[in-house]
């Protein structure tokens, strides 16, 4: 048979007081009036005797339940994305808050499962988090169910959390324009002219919107704008392969993502050059074989523990939070795949 649970007026009967002066001291009242005496006995008797605040019982009467519901597609089982829950946990814990974390592998019926049993649960607010930016379909939830949306966009729920994509495709130009490169500079994975009636995510554009305009800024073109739809290293590996035999002159790489960046040093290295000695390689995401490459790979981080415990911020926030896009610096993570060109 289960134990009895404790409740709030056992522990006042332990302490000597009544169950109202016992709950202003649990909950943290600054006004109690109470000795520190008082504080100290409420406190022991909550101790020994095992009490957990009823959770569900708070909720009928301050309409809160300090839950929160984390819906995720992919973000839990990878290494990648895996930040994103490290932020929120963090943020969620510092704010005296549980997060019931979800994942539905994009599954649409898993997604519509796990929101109905959030919501049963009420949970004060949900976040919904993507694996890679994306815009993110959101079936219906009650008009009072507050929403924040991590690494996704929709455009019923405005609210979201993105990496500051723009100024990181600006930064990355940056990077080899400082150590003197103007000439012979390529972008992997992506062309305007190729990819002008495809659409991949608003955060991607943003990202190549970027880089084009650092480009303009400093008066530059690329030399090849190299489309590739599948960012993953097999593909940068033929992509490059291709780009080299066709212009050996080329003395840098814009990587659209670092699997992309780690099939081009394989080709590299088959084709006998050296990065950064004979072609400089700048990057994005931070992905955690960049650390591992040698030399390691200079790349455009994405901020995934800051985003999501500012996701949990927002949710929490008190009063109207402004509508819109809360947009997170891309840290700069250099290592040694950038150097001046070779004469």
């Amino acid at each position: 048979m289960p134990a009895k649970r404790v409740t709030l007026a056992d522990v006042a009967k332990r302490a000597g007081l009544s169950s109202a002066a016992a709950s202003m001291i649990l909950n943290g009242r600054p006004d109690t009036r109470l000795s520190k005496e008082a504080h100290e006995r409420v406190h022991a008797a909550a101790a020994e005797l095992g009490y957990r605040p009823n959770l569900a019982a708070r909720g009928l009467r301050t309409d809160k339940t300090q839950t929160i519901g984390f819906v995720s597609d992919l973000v839990a089982t990878t290494r990648f994305a895996s930040g994103l829950i490290t932020g929120a946990l963090g943020a969620a814990e510092k704010a005296s808050h549980v997060l019931l974390v979800t994942e539905t592998g994009g599954d649409a019926r898993r997604e519509t499962d796990a929101i109905a049993a959030l919501v049963d649960r009420q949970v004060d607010g949900i976040v919904f988090a993507t694996m890679r930016a994306r815009d993110l379909f959101i079936p219906d939830l009650p008009e009072t169910t507050r929403v924040v949306l991590l690494n996704a966009t929709n455009t019923r729920y405005p609210l979201s959390v993105l990496p500051d994509e723009e100024a990181g495709g600006r930064a990355a130009v940056d990077l080899l324009v400082a150590a003197g490169h103007r000439d012979g500079i390529v972008l992997l994975g992506q062309n305007d002219d190729v990819e002008r009636e495809l659409f991949r995510s608003s955060t991607i554009s943003r990202r190549a919107a970027g880089i084009r305009a650092a480009m303009r800024a400093h008066g530059l073109e690329f030399a090849s704008e190299e489309s590739i739809w599948l960012w993953e290293p097999r593909n940068g590996y033929d992509a490059t392969r291709a780009l080299f035999e066709r212009d050996p002159g080329v003395r840098a790489l814009v990587c659209m993502n670092d699997r992309l960046a780690f099939g081009a040093y394989q080709a590299l290295g088959d084709l006998g050059l050296r990065v950064p000695d004979d072609v400089s390689i700048v990057s994005f995401d931070n992905d955690e074989l960049a650390s591992y490459l040698r030399p390691g790979l200079t790349t455009i981080g994405l901020p995934h523990e800051e985003m999501g415990a500012r996701a949990i911020e927002l949710l929490l926030a008190d009063g109207a939070t402004p509508e819109g896009e809360t947009l997170v610096d891309m840290p700069i993570v250099e290592r040694a795949s950038v150097a001046p060109p070779r004469a």
